[in-house]
């Protein structure tokens, strides 16, 4: 009987389409008080109050874990005696792992359900964590990047099972963006906290670097004291994370377990919805332009003509970027209940490329401020793209979150091209590559409204 009313629900799911629709077919009737569905092409158990926090933490783990590889940065820049092209090598290497394991996440995510999933994808990192604490130990570059890619893979697990889930947690539409923009807020408080954790334990120290030999192949000369300094908190790290991943095992089988999705990957027909293709190319743009500047941050508040911080205060001072990003995530998911969420995107994208411009154009306190308060603006890009590119695709939900996630290599391909900018002309000009990113997802932003004008029309 269960089984056939799981049948009855996935097959209503398929013929509402709407907002609004979909709000009638998720509520359940009286006679079947427990059941829900989520828009995605399965029928569960009502989520209990816990689900909620448990996965809302999950957005914190992984964006405390992205920004220590802006604090891993400057350390192995110096260790390994590398130019800024080849020290944004680590950010491709992490961020390259969106591009190649969101299908099989996504694909996985149908196989094996929510929880599972989320429970794989901590395990993946905190074998990554082990990795990067050997490598400190090994001495070798080429073992820290294989080690980040390795963490970045579990992210990108988590990112294709939370990010919808959030998403649609609750049922409707209406307030999606106002949950997923306050889930990204304990998002930005991770990555608030991740600096400070890195100025304290990655670069506190002073830097050894390497002998002449070439970066990537070659052993450092890193001290014992220093690889054991290095790697002990990627050992705590993965701790943590297995006692995490252990929580959601030990929950799989409870009261709420998410069965399998549709088990759908991304492909090209999913991109004819313009609405979804420039939000994939927003999504790439607005990692790229985030992570370039994360990454060259310690370095920009160190020079002379900025603030000529020590690398430790640059690193603390660098937690002031992603701090904005929280204040304005929390701030934007009450915003977002009451103003149109492609409008907020316009006035929030076009205001970051004004600030980039101006600290690439000014110096001393000025420029520090500048950059630092881009994190402000940054705070509801990501969710609020994403909320834009997902809406009223129903059952193709789960693919388009893969889709989405690919399109978070952007993070590995634009910090590239920024480092190579500073190696010719300086931070200050690389900025201009953010800039650009920027303006972008501002159209973005008016191109969404559009299409949410004429749909209401």
């Amino acid at each position: 009987m269960a089984h056939g009313r799981s049948r009855r629900s996935l097959s209503a799911a398929g013929r509402f389409r709407s907002g609004s629709d979909r709000v009638d077919a998720l509520r359940p009737a009286m006679d079947r008080p427990a059941s829900r569905n989520f828009g995605i092409g399965v029928a569960e158990e009502a989520a209990p109050r816990w689900i909620y926090p448990l996965i809302v933490s999950l957005f914190f783990v992984w964006g405390f874990a992205t920004v220590l590889v802006d604090s891993l940065i400057p350390r192995l820049k110096g260790l390994f005696s590398l130019s800024y092209s080849e020290a944004m090598l680590t950010q491709f290497c992490f961020f390259i792992a969106y591009f190649v394991v969101s299908v099989p996440a996504s694909l996985m995510l149908g196989r094996i359900g929510y929880l599972r999933a989320l429970s794989a994808g901590l395990v993946a990192m905190a074998i990554g964590c082990l990795m990067l604490a050997a490598s400190a130990l090994w001495g070798r570059y080429a073992g820290f990047l294989l080690a980040l890619f390795v963490v970045a893979s579990g992210v990108t697990m988590l990112q294709v099972a939370a990010n919808p889930l959030i998403s649609l947690l609750g049922g409707g539409d209406a307030r999606a963006h106002a949950r997923l923009t306050l889930a990204q807020g304990f998002n930005a408080l991770g990555t608030t906290v991740g600096p400070l954790f890195g100025a304290a334990f990655i670069l506190s120290a002073e830097l050894s670097s390497s002998s002449g030999a070439s970066p990537l192949p070659a052993p450092s000369s890193v001290p014992a004291q220093e690889a054991m300094q290095l790697g002990a908190p990627f050992l705590a790290i993965a701790v943590g994370l297995t006692i995490l991943a252990a929580l959601f095992w030990r929950v799989r089988e409870g009261r709420w377990t998410p069965s399998a999705a549709v088990a759908k990957a991304p492909t090209l027909a999913l991109l004819r919805e313009p609405r979804l293709l420039f939000g994939v190319v927003a999504i790439f743009l607005y990692v790229g332009a985030e992570v370039s500047i994360g990454s060259i941050l310690v370095n920009y508040l160190m020079q002379p003509v900025t603030l000529h911080l020590d690398m430790a205060a640059a690193g603390r001072g660098a937690s002031l970027y992603w701090g904005g990003a929280m204040v304005g995530r929390f701030l934007g998911a009450a915003l977002l209940r009451r103003l149109p969420a492609a409008t907020m995107l316009m006035i929030v994208a076009a205001g970051a490329a004004a600030l980039a411009a101006l600290s690439a154009t000014s110096h001393g306190v000025v420029s520090a401020a500048a950059i630092v308060a881009i994190g402000l603006f940054n705070a509801i890009m990501f969710p609020t793209i994403f909320g834009l590119a997902i809406e009223t695709l129903g059952e193709a939900t789960a693919a388009a979150s893969g889709a989405l996630c690919m399109s978070i290599v952007g993070g590995a391909v634009l910090p590239l091209l920024t480092g190579a900018v500073a190696d010719r002309a300086g931070l200050g000009a690389a900025l201009f590559v953010p800039v650009a990113c920027y303006l972008c997802i501002a159209g973005y932003g008016v191109f969404a409204g559009r299409v949410s004008a004429v749909k209401k029309i």
